[in-house]
């Protein structure tokens, strides 16, 4: 069966998610007067990293809020430095000081060069959504900002928030499909996460894209297609 939409990741897919991270909190800290706490400025991005990567995944798995986990992931982050009282701060304390590194974070947002230029090439032709592990309104803003949302109608960005289950569940990728007014072997699938995104669309009957910017070589799984740029995609579409 010919593939007629296709499906996106945001972060790290479309969208530099990783650059503004890093130049965010490297900036926040600076300002802060905390970066010199760190061996350097690397050892800072991997704990602000690791806190992340565990509050964000009680996110998905619904123990906390969109905001929630902004809000645990600074308690952490400044307990972690040895911050006074960083646990107690309030909500509105913590939210206060995520602010400033989301200020920071947001002046670097940028979408990826080949982003923009594929979905252009590919809107003609095929019908085009996201499905994210996110909130709806946090990239609908980021897409905004960056260009990129206009390629895709408001009522096809399924997020995990809205939603109710995250990637890998088969469900969040099936109402990607509903909304395109598709069966799930008509859509492809887009991501840069292997277990989230590759697998995740090929159990729940799409076809896989697994987006390796790295190009570092991995064996991947039976049904899975490999990408090293989005200006690969044409031509792996037109394949099928």
């Amino acid at each position: 069966m010919q593939v007629r939409g296709v499906l996106f990741d945001v972060d790290d897919t479309l969208f530099d998610y990783s650059g503004s991270e890093e130049a965010g909190i490297l900036a926040h800290l600076r300002e802060s007067g905390l970066l010199e706490r760190f061996a350097s400025p690397a050892a800072a991005l991997d704990v602000w990293r690791s806190i992340m990567r565990v509050q964000y995944g009680r996110f998905l798995a619904g123990e906390l809020t969109f905001a929630g986990q902004q809000c645990e992931r600074t308690r952490q982050f400044l307990a972690h430095l040895g911050e006074g009282g960083a646990e107690q701060l309030t909500d509105g304390q913590a939210a206060a000081w995520f602010a400033g590194y989301a200020v920071h974070r947001d002046a670097a947002w940028a979408a990826f060069p080949d982003a923009a230029p594929v979905l252009a090439a590919l809107a003609p032709v095929y019908r085009l959504g996201v499905v994210s592990n996110s909130s709806v309104g946090h990239q609908r803003r980021k897409l905004d900002a960056v260009g990129l949302l206009g390629h895709f109608e408001d009522a096809v960005l399924v997020c995990s928030d809205e939603f109710g289950q995250a990637k890998p569940a088969p469900g969040i990728f099936r109402a990607g499909c509903e909304r395109l007014g598709l069966a799930p072997h008509e859509v492809a699938y887009v991501g840069d996460n292997y277990d989230l995104d590759a697998l995740g669309a090929r159990d729940a009957g799409l076809r896989a894209f697994w987006l390796d910017r790295s190009a570092g070589g991995a064996v991947v799984g039976e049904g899975i297609g490999v990408l090293h740029a989005l200006t690969d995609l044409p031509h792996a579409l037109a394949a099928h």
